[in-house]
């Protein structure tokens, strides 16, 4: 979330309004509006790649796959946002009869930059948490292959589990779908090499979240 941007506060109505006729995408929250930055060449090129990924596997089953295009309502905090894939399976509600923003994804994926990575992790998986649909949440590294995957548990707890290098497979449990890192970044230029000191793999972490 960059800088929000200089105005009076809006109401979600308003910023709805705005929105639908802007040129640019921007967040939502608290009355504030927030630009989103330009995407970078890998960013750009990985997201397709999970799409096609993850709508190859969930044809001919009640699941949708939803790219940046689509906005995400969090109902419990306010937040409005766009993540870089969300998945939503059985029926999706929506905000409004416009249908542009989706209230109960399933599994949302975000690809992390450097401007990004510590609010991807921190303040907006807050947010999502309380996604009570929300089942999956994976964080995806650009400059190097990597994953980072953090799926609910019965008791509302997070396990977090984090994957690295072209061999590498991650489950997404509520979707019934594989993630083959070698395929996720088809085509990609990895420019950050991978240090066992910075990124190990992590199997099985508990993360201690809440609701």
């Amino acid at each position: 979330m960059s800088l929000p941007q200089r105005q009076p506060l809006l109401t979600p109505q308003e910023y709805l309004a705005r929105e639908r006729e802007a040129a640019t995408k921007s967040e939502y929250y608290a009355g504030k509006v927030y630009a989103l930055a330009g995407a970078s060449r890998n960013h750009s090129a990985i997201v397709p790649n999970l799409a096609y990924l993850l709508i190859g596997q969930l044809k001919g089953r009640p699941c949708q796959v939803f790219t940046s295009d689509m906005r995400v309502k969090v109902s419990a905090s306010g937040l409005y946002t766009y993540p870089d894939v969300a998945v939503v399976c059985g029926r999706p509600h929506f905000d409004d009869q416009v249908e542009d923003t989706l209230l109960n994804p399933t599994v949302i994926i975000e690809v992390l930059s450097r401007s990004t990575e510590a609010y991807d992790r921190g303040e907006k998986f807050a947010h999502y948490r309380t996604l009570e649909s929300l089942q999956d949440y994976l964080l995806i590294a650009q400059d190097i292959a990597r994953i980072g995957h953090f799926t609910r548990q019965p008791d509302g707890a997070w396990l977090f589990a984090e994957s690295s290098g072209p061999d590498a497979e991650v489950h997404i449990p509520s979707i019934q779908c594989r993630l083959s890192l070698a395929e996720v970044y088809d085509k990609i230029e990895l420019t950050s090499p991978s240090s066992p000191a910075r990124f190990r793999v992590i199997r099985e972490e508990a993360a201690e979240f809440s609701h």
